[in-house]
């Protein structure tokens, strides 16, 4: 819960999301990844539309992440290695990194920070291809995931799947689909064939 005293942040935008788990992925369902091996492993790509942490301007970002658990995230251990693009400042990078450790509050943030470490942070020109659940999120040098619909068995036509979750505290409707990622920096490494996309709007904040 913010107080009179903490530093105000929001983030608005679309999230970009993928990850070895099976479609839907199972910790947004159960808790627990249901992965081959049950670890929880990610690439996640975010565009803010809007967004500020105090008086440092955050509109207009694209930023990604790789994201490492061992086990489910609420059991912790896992690493991050964040990406922002060369043109970021240093003011917003020192903005992110308070909001993506927890420091300032604010949902999903005061959560999952306090189930990693972050490893890095890399700087890389990041573009996307594409729209929706046909989406390509890359990042230079580091890794990139396509994502694409679920397909009817039969025909092979789009199979449209969304999943809504009205108590979510990352995201409360996401566009599912197959996706595929690689990606690669600071030490920390994750990768997935046909498994688990999802991309979703998100808005974030600790104002409440």
């Amino acid at each position: 819960m913010a107080t009179e005293q903490t530093t105000r942040w929001y983030l608005k935008g679309q999230g970009y999301e993928f990850c070895n788990c099976q479609f839907g992925c199972g910790c947004n369902f159960g808790g627990f990844p249901n992965s081959t091996d049950g670890s929880c492993r990610a690439f996640v790509g975010l565009t803010v539309t809007k967004g500020a942490c105090a008086d440092v301007d955050l509109s207009g970002l694209k930023l990604a992440s790789i994201l490492a658990w061992p086990r489910a995230i609420h059991e912790g251990k896992g690493k991050a290695v964040f990406v922002v693009e060369p043109a970021t400042t240093d003011q917003q990078v020192g903005a992110l990194a308070q909001i993506f450790t927890g420091k300032l509050g604010g949902l999903p943030w005061s959560i999952l920070g306090t189930t990693y470490e972050v490893a890095g942070l890399v700087k890389a020109k990041i573009t996307i291809e594409g729209q929706g659940r046909k989406s390509v999120f890359r990042a230079e040098g580091v890794g990139e995931g396509r994502g694409d619909t679920l397909k009817d068995p039969v025909t092979g036509e789009d199979h449209l799947v969304n999943v809504e979750l009205p108590t979510g505290f990352i995201w409360k409707k996401g566009e599912c689909g197959i996706g595929s990622f690689r990606a690669s920096a600071e030490g920390v490494s994750v990768a997935a064939d046909q498994s688990n996309w999802i991309h979703y709007p998100f808005d974030w904040s600790n104002a409440n």
